[in-house]
């Protein structure tokens, strides 16, 4: 800046003097004194070159200082700023957010797994980073870093997902048992549990025998009997709010419990009993069969399912998505005989109309195992 300042200041005085030799003189009138040049101008040459550069620079500072700034509050905004994106939303296996830097994930419910390609992701609810492959903690909220880029894979069936900034990518072509939850709920077939958290759906933990049964009587359009029926049960296990329905479930062969005095209301479902229940409720089987090891197999033999989700069924634990797929490919197995398919015994009956269960098949586009 001094030698700036200096330099300056001579080429101001080289000027003057030229100025002043160009202007002339007299005897008593000196062109220019060496007093004057010390003493006089170059003070205020000094001055005015100063305050010069000291405007230019507080105008270069001040611009650089705006665009810092600027990139300050872009990248602020980019990492806490967005409210208005968060969204829950129910997703399916193979299902993946690509993620950016500053994007955000909380795993909700079901499974998931991260990675980073570069940089890390931040585990902000403990405090740790991870690169690698990782298994996502439910509930943990996860921050792409800065110059970072994830991805979020969904490894369960299902899974309920907290999200901020990405893209979402629903590609992953397993079952989705979201999309059949949302068309049997459309016909009134089903319900979720109330849990408050995607849809009340749960649909990946496993169902209580209650629960499955209450879930085939609402799949069989029999809800509205269920509650208004007189019938009884000779269980001594069953809680208040689903007495109604194991005693109408028993009076129409649908259950016997799993002794002469005990339902076991809170025992976990397995693919047997559920697949066991559907047989009974479409009149391939009946309460004198007690071995529901052998459902899928008969099922299998009856058409009710596939060999596809007889292997599935098989090699998973059973989960209310399961009970959700079950239900909702059972609404298109002709009855015993090659009578009409479910779906139309209950369009007969005023359950939901023609054009109500097409509207819910055009929900699910994902293919049958």
């Amino acid at each position: 800046m001094k030698k700036r300042t200096a330099l300056l200041s001579l080429l101001l005085a080289a000027a003057l003097i030229v100025g002043a030799f160009a202007a002339g003189g007299g005897a008593d009138d000196p062109l220019v004194s060496l007093d004057y040049l010390q003493n006089v101008f170059a003070p205020k040459a000094e001055k005015a070159a100063q305050e010069k550069l000291d405007a230019s620079g507080g105008a270069a500072y001040a611009a650089a200082e705006a665009k810092w700034r600027a990139a300050v509050d872009a990248k602020v905004a980019a990492l806490n700023s967005k409210p208005d994106v968060w969204g829950e939303t129910r997703v399916k296996g193979g299902d993946t957010l690509t993620a950016p830097t500053g994007a955000q994930f909380i795993l909700l419910a079901g499974e998931a797994a991260g990675s980073c390609s570069a940089g890390a992701v931040v585990d902000v609810t403990d405090g740790t980073e991870f690169s690698a492959a990782t298994a996502l903690v439910p509930n943990h909220r996860y921050l792409v870093a800065e110059d970072a880029a994830a991805l979020f894979a969904i490894t369960s069936r299902t899974a309920v997902v907290l999200y901020c900034g990405g893209v979402l990518s629903r590609s992953g072509s397993a079952p989705d048992c979201n999309a059949m939850a949302d068309a049997l709920k459309s016909l009134s077939l089903f319900r979720g549990t109330g849990s408050g958290v995607g849809s009340g759906y749960e649909l990946e933990r496993a169902p209580t025998r209650v629960e499955a049964l209450v879930m085939l009587i609402r799949m069989l359009g029999e809800e509205n009997e269920a509650l208004a029926s007189a019938a009884a049960h000779p269980f001594r296990d069953v809680p208040a709010w689903a007495d109604r329905y194991v005693a109408y479930a028993y009076e129409r062969g649908y259950t016997n419990g799993v002794s002469a005095t005990e339902f076991a209301p809170a025992l976990d479902a397995n693919a047997g009993m559920y697949v066991e229940f559907v047989l009974r409720a479409l009149g391939y089987s009946d309460t004198t069969q007690t071995d529901v090891s052998t459902a899928a197999d008969r099922a299998l033999g009856a058409n009710v399912i596939t060999a596809g989700e007889h292997q599935a069924l098989s090699a998973n634990v059973f989960l209310r998505a399961d009970a959700v797929y079950l239900s909702w490919y059972a609404l298109g197995v002709p009855l015993p005989g090659g009578l009409q398919p479910l779906h139309e015994k209950l369009e007969a009956a005023g359950v939901f109309s023609a054009a109500a269960y097409d509207a819910a098949r055009a929900l699910v586009t994902t293919p049958r195992l």
